[in-house]
């Protein structure tokens, strides 16, 4: 049996080249991946998935292939069907364990093409457990004897209840065993093939949430102590009562905090109490857009910098939908994100998008959910057409069995909670700051005005005419029309998804400067600014969008109540023929302002009854299209022996797609930091470290797919798993970003 190998290096014939045993490789998979369960009470059953996963690699076939193709990416070849190593661990689970042994076979089968349909007309596990396979089960002899396996209770309950609700809750089993498996799987695979790059993850003490928690306390006592505004104070006391909230039991909480109340480090407060209470493992904060994170990252590095002169590592990981290594490489899912961080950042799009997703390395990641405090930050930014799915799996996270924390920031209305008109609402939600609805009168700052239709011509001028300006409209396309007219103008800014985060985290510095300094500062940007961003201007012009945009919009408007009142400006842009991705919440703001020529329904178009009523219209209302694309009904248990449980993960995963046309990441070698970056990368052609792979998000910007494809002699390759811009001139702007098309920027020629 020490002739059966798992992996091989690539120097074939050459004395440097090594073989990894195949025993060795299941038998620490299986170690690993019963860890990685353990928290849901999963250990046993992905422990012998991780000993079952790779059988077939003791067949003479797969032996001969490893041996003389070495040089070959076999996790391509798996996916090519061209040879097939993950068939005999699904078929011996289904034989070893009646009926049950299929929540294995979807997670082993799938571990390198990806969680597979039932039965399908393509590639399905029932093919797959059909399939007539090369002798391998002489290597059974050197694994240890199988014992039976116990559903966990919280499994065993759901056969109790409706069969739609039980089929979600296998699935949702199937899925995390999935990912501790194809994370343990990657994690031995790439310590075998490069140790030293492997050398590179950066390890925790035990203690770490409570070393943040005291760099917090220390933070706010620093920054906040000698401050007794009104609005200080208010976010004192919401900190306050995130602080009493922490002591309740793990579940659903709801924190409603108009903008500007201190959400960030009162929720950060909450989380690492609450974690530390209850032995909670890590906190992931989920934002809206990709240039929250870079904000709130950015503030939890700040709260967290001491911990370097103790030589610790950053804790803080931030995962953009924009850097997702997800080529069908071996390269590829070895370099992709885990999660494996104290504190966690990313996007509504990955984490939705992941937690439905059949793909290895976006998978690989989820397991680390389990007995976790996620926060949601404006979570009534979901879609619509995916409500159902999204709302379910909140649930399922915050049951019993995973035992997280999930927390529901909005600075609105709480949108998703249970109603007698919203059944699918989350139920049980506790929140955490008693009367939300006096904090809202205590933090109006605001007054909004309905200006109806603007030109650019006009809505230049009026820009113009102040001082302190920031003007927020829907598309990059219009941000980069409204600059180019206004640019000649003194204090002139820009910012949009065009340029990398750490391009805009600069660009946001200088604009902080210039206010505090009382400079000219008229800022043009697209929704990149909403939510999170720390901006106080006097004035705000917001083209019309969904009503929690617009609260978004205003909530950049006398932030810290420096002035009287704010003025926040609503228009009707003369491009909203290029806003239909906008159609359905700008449609149930228009109700609610009355329409064009009309009077309001409300005098304050921000108050809670009026967001209410928007929320009604474009969500409770609106049943049919909770699921739209049928998710759910991908997921079924069948009275049928054959296929005790008919999941159809593929086609699930390519349905959900909260943004439907995604572009191609691009690195950007922005200022020192990148072109020093940059020359790191030339280095590597094979996978690229954990580390570095972090550190490129801040100079990542997605490209249009098409200007990719027309352009491809523009943009080079790294570690077999992320594009490049060799140089910066003349394809990026140092006012604008990536420009397409044309040497000299011009903003009609942009792809949007």
């Amino acid at each position: 049996m020490d002739r059966y190998f798992a992996h091989s290096t690539d120097s074939q014939g050459q004395p440097t080249q090594r073989l990894q045993p195949l025993q060795e490789h299941l038998k620490c998979v299986a170690e690993l991946a019963r860890h990685f369960a353990e928290p849901f009470g999963g250990g046993e059953w992905a422990f012998w998935a991780g000993l079952w996963h790779d059988l077939g690699k003791y067949s003479e076939e797969f032996q001969r292939y490893l041996l003389q193709d070495s040089s070959e990416d076999f996790h391509e070849a798996e996916i090519r069907e061209k040879v097939d190593h993950t068939s005999a661990g699904a078929q011996y689970a289904t034989e070893k364990i009646p009926c049950l042994g299929y929540l294995l076979a979807y997670a082993v089968s799938g571990h390198h093409a990806g969680l597979l349909d039932g039965v399908s007309a393509n590639a399905c596990l029932y093919k797959r457990l059909t399939k007539k396979l090369p002798p391998w089960e002489h290597g059974l002899g050197q694994l240890p004897p199988f014992k039976d396996l116990e559903l966990p209770m919280f499994l065993k309950e759901a056969f109790e209840g409706k069969r739609n609700e039980a089929a979600f809750r296998f699935s949702f089993f199937i899925r995390m065993i999935f990912s501790c498996l194809v994370d343990a799987d990657f994690l031995d695979t790439a310590c075998f093939l490069n140790p030293d790059i492997e050398s590179e993850r950066p390890i925790w003490p035990g203690d770490i949430l409570k070393q943040i928690d005291d760099c917090l306390e220390e933070y706010v006592r620093k920054k906040f102590g000698c401050d007794d505004s009104t609005v200080n104070k208010t976010r004192f006391e919401v900190r306050q009562a995130c602080l009493a909230a922490a002591e309740k039991s793990p579940g659903l909480f709801s924190l409603t905090v108009p903008t500007g109340g201190g959400k960030t480090l009162s929720s950060l407060a909450f989380a690492l109490k609450h974690a530390k209470k209850y032995g909670l493992q890590r906190i992931i904060y989920v934002l809206p857009f990709t240039s929250i994170i870079e904000q709130n990252a950015r503030v939890f590095r700040e709260v967290t910098a001491s911990l370097k002169d103790k030589g610790l590592e950053d804790p803080v990981v931030e995962h953009h939908s924009t850097v997702n290594p997800e080529k069908e490489t071996l390269a590829g899912r070895l370099a992709s994100e885990n999660w494996d961080a104290p504190i966690v950042v990313t996007t509504t799009v990955q984490f939705y998008e992941s937690l439905f997703s059949n793909r290895p390395s976006r998978c690989r990641k989820l397991h680390n959910l389990a007995r976790s405090v996620i926060i949601l930050d404006e979570v009534q930014k979901l879609p619509v057409d995916y409500l159902r799915p999204c709302l379910a799996v909140l649930k399922e996270l915050a049951s019993p069995m995973y035992g997280s924390t999930v927390v529901l920031c909005t600075a609105t209305q709480p949108a998703v909670h249970q109603r007698e008109e919203f059944p699918i609402g989350l139920a049980g939600v506790r929140e955490i700051v008693p009367e939300p609805k006096r904090l809202y009168e205590v933090l109006k700052r605001v007054t909004v005005e309905d200006l109806g239709r603007l030109s650019d011509d006009d809505l230049s001028e009026k820009i113009g005419n102040y001082h302190h300006v920031l003007c927020i409209v829907n598309t990059r396309r219009h941000a980069q029309n409204l600059f180019l007219r206004c640019r000649d103008r003194e204090g002139v800014y820009h910012l949009s998804a065009g340029m990398c985060p750490a391009h805009r985290a600069e660009v946001l510095g200088r604009i902080k400067k210039a206010l505090d300094r009382g400079e000219p500062c008229r800022l043009i940007s697209t929704q990149v600014v909403e939510a999170g961003i720390d901006l106080d201007f006097p004035v705000v012009f917001r083209s019309l969008a969904g009503l929690d945009s617009v609260a978004q919009a205003a909530g950049r408007c006398n932030r810290n109540g420096r002035f009287p009142k704010g003025n926040t400006f609503l228009f009707r842009s003369e491009h909203q023929e290029s806003e239909t991705f906008l159609r359905d919440t700008i449609n149930a703001t228009s109700q609610i302002l009355g329409g064009e020529g009309r009077a309001s329904l409300y005098e304050d178009l921000l108050s809670l009854e009026a967001v209410e009523h928007y929320f009604r219209l474009y969500y409770w209302s609106q049943k049919e299209r909770w699921d739209r694309y049928q998710i759910l009904d991908e997921l079924q248990i069948p009275n049928n022996k054959e296929m005790p449980f008919m999941f159809g993960f593929k086609n699930l995963s390519q349905r959900f797609r909260m943004i439907k046309e995604v572009g191609e990441a691009v690195f950007v070698p922005w200022g020192e930091e990148g072109k020093e970056y940059l020359a790191r990368l030339r280095f590597f052609k094979d996978y690229l470290p954990c580390s570095l792979m972090r550190s490129l998000q801040r100079f990542v910007v997605q490209v249009p797919k098409r200007f990719f494809m027309e352009s491809r002699g523009l943009f080079q390759q790294a570690g077999n798993s992320i594009n490049y811009l060799p140089c910066l001139e003349p394809y990026y702007d140092p006012e604008v970003g990536f420009c397409f098309d044309k040497a000299t920027w011009d903003p009609e020629s942009l792809l949007i």
